[in-house]
């Protein structure tokens, strides 16, 4: 009875860890669309804040999209919650670009390092994606 019970708590591990593989599987499918994952209001953009948008364009937009929206499948947006200034500071932003960051608090995988941007282009940046989040109630 014993072997019985163990047999089948087994067999069902392995359908329910099959089926998540499965969805998970399925899911990703739909996830790689690309498609912005929350909507962004653009400000008025001035001084740093235009400059960053340049520099982010050419060098931030291929993943996490049109205005830091992110894109389904590829990498978060910047105009959420958790990256408010309380919980990602602006350095965050710095150690990204020069260290990359293993993945944490998305699925989306590990963001390389992210070479031939200077510190200034970097503050710029910052500049731009914080003007975004304040414009979106992200203080």
């Amino acid at each position: 009875m014993q072997y019985d019970r163990r047999v089948m708590l087994l067999l069902i591990a392995a359908v329910l860890i099959g089926g998540y593989f499965l969805i998970d599987r399925n899911g990703s499918d739909k996830e790689a669309s690309g498609a912005p994952m929350v909507q962004v209001t653009v400000p008025r953009l001035e001084g740093a804040a235009a400059i960053g948008k340049t520099v982010f364009n050419k060098n931030c937009a291929s993943c996490h999209g049109t205005n830091a929206a992110g894109q389904e499948g590829i990498a978060p947006p910047l105009i959420h919650k958790i990256y408010e200034p309380s919980h990602h500071a602006d350095g965050s932003f710095f150690l990204a670009v020069r260290q990359g960051v293993r993945a944490h608090h998305w699925p989306f995988g590990n963001m390389p390092p992210i070479e031939d941007l200077t510190e200034r282009d970097v503050d710029r940046i910052v500049a731009y994606v914080r003007t975004l989040q304040r414009a979106n109630g992200i203080q």
